[in-house]
């Protein structure tokens, strides 16, 4: 895990335009053990969902597309309250507990809604409300802990840990089963434990950054609903919601991985574990490559490796070989786009309306996420799964193209035809709205 020297929020980066490394802030690395347990529960249902709905209750494509849409995309809307209240109030701790809490009672209506795809539907959608909830005020505490030089890096740690989680939560799931055979309850069980352990540390170890009622400006609904005004937040998550549109559900992307190699129903819960494998592996080396070569181009190049994965699937390869490198893919995707986007985006959002500004561009990209699984739930339905990885991968070149034909604005402090790491440039100036600029 990157822990390193420690480096003063305002100091100049080096002549050479290298940043020096930053100690990751303590309440980075407690909010990423909240993440480690939350993820572990989430991913060992999410990891679990797909056999139990296609193995175990028979259901078909079409309502896989939208339960995994659900998954995505329930609560979406509550990012824009959790964001809201966590400005209003000016304590994004108290309302990030809400929404882990939230997350951990949705755990509880699993076991009591039996086979029922409508109850799971439900149990579904208050477990992600809760995550709707708590996104935007988490990576507002973030931001507000970690100097603005080093806030690839402090992402990028914190979704090492919540990816070490995700990794887990599939190992847990084939143990559970392996061991109980059809007491699906037990899985259930176990995620709500695991769940309650992240309130726990969050709680517990998790301090708010307290602003005094008259250091800061007075929050308005008003404010909120003309965040999206604002340029540079508009132009981010008009492009992120863009590329959300062409994005497949998880939940297919291991399906087919699953065709193409052969392996067994039981084997389905396994394959997250390498995307969630190299995801852990790459999200703080790619996060500290934000910091020095800026965080759009990393995000954009993201999803070129997730338009290469759609295209190896589209492909039909058969063999280890070409699922290692759909997997390999999927995980470089996400390890270039999930932190990284946050990290990019927060520096540009004023200080006061962070955690709201984070969530216009959380909902967007959550609602669009939601509406293309079910889009290609429904392609794949009605063609194949290589017939809508075709036309995803296709889509999803173009939103690339057309991200790096017309990219959101210049990097801050950036000085215009100079490269990173090319002379001195502009290293540390006056950021967008903290005071400090941000690294590139």
């Amino acid at each position: 895990m990157y822990l390193s020297t420690t480096r003063a929020a305002g100091r100049p980066a080096a002549a050479n335009g290298r940043l020096r490394s930053a100690r990751v802030p303590a309440t980075v690395v407690a909010l990423g053990m909240v993440s480690f347990f939350t993820d572990v529960s989430a991913e060992m249902v999410a990891a679990f969902l797909p056999m139990y709905l296609l193995y175990g209750l028979g259901t078909g494509f079409l309502h896989l597309g939208l339960l995994d849409g659900l998954y995505t995309g329930a609560g979406a809307l509550l990012r824009l309250a959790g964001g809201h209240l966590a400005d209003r109030s000016a304590r994004p701790k108290a309302v990030a507990m809400a929404g882990y809490g939230l997350s951990a009672a949705g755990k509880l209506l699993f076991p009591l809604v039996g086979g029922a795809v409508a109850g799971i539907g439900a149990a579904v959608a208050v477990d992600r409300a809760g995550k709707g909830l708590r996104a935007a005020p988490r990576d507002a505490l973030i931001t507000a802990a970690t100097p603005p030089h080093a806030l690839g890096a402090a992402f990028g740690v914190h979704r090492a840990l919540d990816t070490a989680g995700a990794l887990l939560g599939p190992v847990a799931v084939f143990a559970l089963v392996a061991a109980v055979g059809d007491a699906y309850d037990a899985v259930f069980v176990t995620s709500l434990c695991l769940a309650m352990i992240g309130v726990v540390i969050l709680a517990c170890f998790v301090r708010d950054r307290r602003v005094a009622p008259e250091a800061r400006p007075r929050v308005s609904l008003r404010d909120g609903r003309l965040l999206p005004a604002r340029r540079p937040l508009r132009r981010v998550a008009a492009y992120a919601t863009m590329l959300g549109l062409v994005t497949a559900g998880d939940a297919f992307l291991f399906v087919g991985v699953q065709r193409q190699t052969g392996l067994g129903a039981a084997t389905l819960p396994l394959l997250p574990l390498a995307t969630s494998l190299v995801f852990l592996v790459a999200a703080v080396p790619l996060g500290k490559l934000a910091d020095r070569v800026g965080g759009w181009r990393i995000f954009v190049a993201g999803h070129a490796l997730l338009a290469a994965a759609y295209a190896l699937l589209a492909a039909a390869w058969q063999g280890p070989v070409a699922a290692l490198g759909v997997l390999l893919l999927h995980g470089l995707f996400y390890a270039a786009t999930d932190g990284v986007l946050m990290a990019y985006l927060a520096p540009r959002v004023p200080e006061h309306l962070r955690a709201s500004g984070l969530a216009v561009t959380q909902t967007g990209q959550a609602l669009a996420r939601t509406g293309g699984t079910i889009g290609f739930g429904a392609l794949a339905a009605s063609w194949d799964l290589r017939g809508a990885f075709t036309a995803f991968a296709a889509l999803l070149v173009a939103g690339v193209l057309t991200a790096c034909a017309f990219p959101p604005g210049r990097e801050p402090g950036r000085e215009p035809g100079r490269e990173p790491g090319h002379g001195p440039g502009r290293d540390a100036g006056r950021g967008p709205d903290s005071g400090t600029e941000t690294a590139s």
